[in-house]
């Protein structure tokens, strides 16, 4: 048997406080970053409503990252970096962290250790020769050979539930969104399944389809986990699903109705997202996902996620989520922000 530290619900004290600690490491990050960005642009008002002058909007467009690769192999990226008008965005979606207590954040067997630094290796955290380093047991899972479908929108509890479990496991989810308005993947669950109701999985791996999402917990970790007996209890019962849905309240609903100007088809291929449940940056780019009704790969890297290496060495040394890649355009991009433009300007009509 598998020995970790912050395992499951062994020590929920300790999950507790690392969810604190992930909470006020963004809240250090909004106002070590988007805070200052904000006060540089503003000046003294005199009314109600005041305009940035024209050297501090140059500023601020100076200041913001692209997200995009620069002609050294690089990418202009900042890490915590909050684009001043998304500040709200990304403040509420942090709101429901603690909610979700640490769901999506973790991948299973979760751990830290403090190891000699190697050059070339991604590292929470160096210093003084020293590298803090984060692990799971997930290795050591079982891995499907195509990814698993999961018809599903941002605003549903139940499918934040799923999504929790995928985090846990480090699955890669070919994610069909389902909001309300779906011209093709909702229609598509009430042929195949008889109704209209989510989250409903498709295996191509082993041929199993199914609705309820604690089934589809269950299965996920009997097939691609530890067994189904380790499935968290807080998962497939009531406790969670109330917690989903209170930790989406602050969002109001984003990503749960297609947008009017979403294209009536998917694109040819799924996009490509690298990012984890819990981040809000993550957070934001699933909904414009959803309310555009874009399929996508969502390569799960939760905390101790091995996927985070595989960024680290394919980005040149940057390891930050989100990163997209559409293989319709050929676009490869960080940032948050700039991605959720990117969706917008691409695939609206």
């Amino acid at each position: 048997p598998h020995q970790a530290p912050f395992r499951r619900h062994s020590f929920p004290m300790l999950r507790l406080l690392a969810v604190a600690a992930l909470c006020l490491s963004c809240a250090d990050a909004f106002s070590s970053s988007a805070l200052p960005a904000l006060c540089s642009s503003a000046k003294p008002h005199s009314s109600f409503r005041s305009t940035p002058s024209t050297s501090s909007l140059r500023m601020q467009e100076a200041e913001t990252p692209s997200g995009l690769a620069t002609s050294e192999g690089k990418y202009d990226a900042k890490r915590f970096y909050v684009r001043p008008d998304r500040l709200a965005d990304i403040t509420l979606a942090g709101l429901g962290l603690p909610l979700s207590l640490g769901f999506g954040a973790f991948a299973e067997g979760y751990g830290v250790s403090l190891e000699k630094d190697v050059e070339g290796e991604y590292a929470v955290l160096k210093a003084a020769g020293y590298a803090l380093k984060e692990k799971s047991i997930v290795a050591d899972f079982p891995r499907p050979a195509q990814p698993i479908e999961l018809y599903e929108f941002q605003g549903c509890p139940f499918c934040a539930k799923v999504r929790y479990a995928a985090a846990l496991l480090d699955l890669d989810i070919l994610f069909k969104p389902s909001p309300r308005e779906s011209k093709v993947n909702r229609p598509f669950v009430v042929e195949k399944g008889g109704k209209s109701q989510f989250p409903y999985m498709v295996d191509p791996n082993t041929g199993t389809e199914m609705y309820e999402s604690a089934d589809i917990i269950r299965y996920l970790y009997k097939n691609y986990g530890p067994g189904e007996d380790k499935a968290p209890e807080l998962l497939t019962g009531p406790v969670m699903t109330f917690g989903a849905a209170f930790s989406l309240i602050p969002r109001a609903g984003k990503g749960s109705k297609k947008s009017a100007d979403a294209l009536d088809a998917p694109p040819a291929k799924p996009v490509t997202v690298w990012g984890y449940e819990a981040s809000p940056f993550s957070k934001v780019v699933r909904e414009a996902l959803n309310e555009l009704e874009v399929d996508h790969v969502w390569k799960s890297c939760a905390r101790g996620s091995p996927k985070r290496q595989v960024l680290f060495d394919q980005t040149g040394g940057t390891m930050q989520l989100p990163y997209l890649e559409d293989d319709n355009t050929g676009t490869k991009m960080f940032e948050s922000a700039e991605i959720v433009d990117y969706l917008r300007k691409t695939y609206s009509k």
